[in-house]
């Protein structure tokens, strides 16, 4: 008999949510849902249209679950990161746009803090069309990378700032034409920076000591949406999330990433998690949308694959409507739910005018006692 994977524990109503950013504040665990737009009479139609009055939701756990605990102020939310600077913490939120049609892609995006009783702006950063923040250290410096997105503009580019000890400042921009996300992360002692683009190549930059140089295309061609590094036996290894044709899995040589395999289940990726176990690593992998944005097919399987040398194989299928985000909540719930995973979604399962953006973000528990070493039940 197949057990699963992920059972379902909890959900609770989003409109058009592109993320969920888990976090604690005095053991306790919290998740902040950012959100795009909600259906509003007279706004464009459409998966780009909508209203941007919206504002991140903030949930906190107790002895049922998460139960809603607020929210932040924040148009057009995109994406929600987590920054713990000494002893504090700070929300950093994307916001794409403001307005109900005509839209300004020309807005602040915040960065809020928590003050003890609640979270309040710290530094509101100017941005255009902001889609994703990053935060990283490199030799002790704190960086804020932001993924900016408006591809009808003939240059928007990506840009990284540095903490001077007050605020994140300017630092540097990176080409792009339509920025989705980044992924830093370190390898035989050097500094890396992916960052992915739906209409340019997918680079990888590496830090040469002053600045990002850029040291290699991760993939050739647009639709880049997320990436993920994992290790197994010895090797190193990053998934490449693509929304127009098959997601990879790529193998560092020691210099550069070389493709390693093809990720199961077509196209449609936007996001991914990772969980090790004693016995296995898991890959979940949360599917946006099939066709175009004019004729959205947001109903679809996302998975969770069994990783083995690098190698991806689908052990498990859940349903995402529009899935925009995976993250896994560490501690808290109640015996084999003490892991969770939170999948937010961003579209209705069929959208249709006046309802478009309505889809409940999950909870699921991940309990793997049901699968044996080699992946299956």
């Amino acid at each position: 008999m197949h057990v699963p994977l992920l059972t379902e524990l909890q959900r609770f109503p989003t409109s058009g949510a592109r993320a969920v950013a888990s976090f604690a504040i005095d053991g306790v665990r919290w998740l902040a849902i950012p959100q795009l737009a909600a259906d509003a009479p007279g706004t464009p139609e459409g998966i780009n249209g909508g209203t941007s009055d919206t504002e991140v939701l903030l949930f906190r756990d107790g002895p049922d679950g998460f139960e809603p605990a607020g929210a932040m102020p924040a148009p057009g939310g995109e994406d929600v990161e987590v920054v713990e600077l000494d002893g504090r913490l700070l929300l950093a939120v994307a916001s794409i746009r403001t307005g109900s049609g005509p839209y300004d892609f020309a807005t602040d995006s915040t960065i809020f803090e928590w003050d003890g009783a609640g979270f309040v702006p710290f530094q509101r950063v100017p941005s255009y069309a902001a889609k994703q923040w990053r935060h990283f250290l490199i030799d002790g410096v704190r960086y804020l990378a932001l993924a900016q997105n408006h591809p009808a503009e003939s240059r928007n580019p990506s840009s990284v700032l540095r903490w001077s000890g007050e605020q994140f400042e300017p630092f540097q921009e990176l080409e792009s034409a339509a920025g989705y996300n980044f992924a830093a992360f370190e390898l035989d002692g050097a500094h890396y920076l992916a960052h992915a683009d739906h209409v340019l190549p997918s680079r990888l930059y590496r830090w040469d000591g002053s600045r990002f140089a850029e040291h290699q295309e991760l993939l050739t061609t647009g639709g880049g949406r997320a990436f993920l590094r994992f290790d197994q036996a010895g090797e190193r290894y990053l998934a490449v999330a693509r929304i127009d044709g098959d997601s990879l899995v790529l193998r560092w040589d020691g210099t550069r990433f070389a493709e390693h395999g093809v990720l199961p289940g077509g196209a449609g990726g936007r996001e991914f998690a990772l969980i090790k176990t004693a016995d296995a690593t898991y890959l979940l992998r949360v599917n946006f949308i099939l066709g175009s944005p004019a004729e959205p097919q947001p109903d679809l399987a996302s998975y969770v694959y069994r990783v083995d040398g690098g190698r991806a194989e689908i052990v498990e299928e859940f349903r995402t409507s529009g899935g925009t985000d995976v993250t896994v909540i560490h501690g808290g719930g109640d015996g084999a739910a003490r892991l969770r995973v939170a999948v937010s979604n961003g579209l209705a399962p069929h959208p249709e005018p006046g309802a478009t953006f309505g889809a409940d973000t999950v909870i699921y528990g991940f309990d793997p006692s049901g699968h044996n070493s080699r992946g299956r039940a």
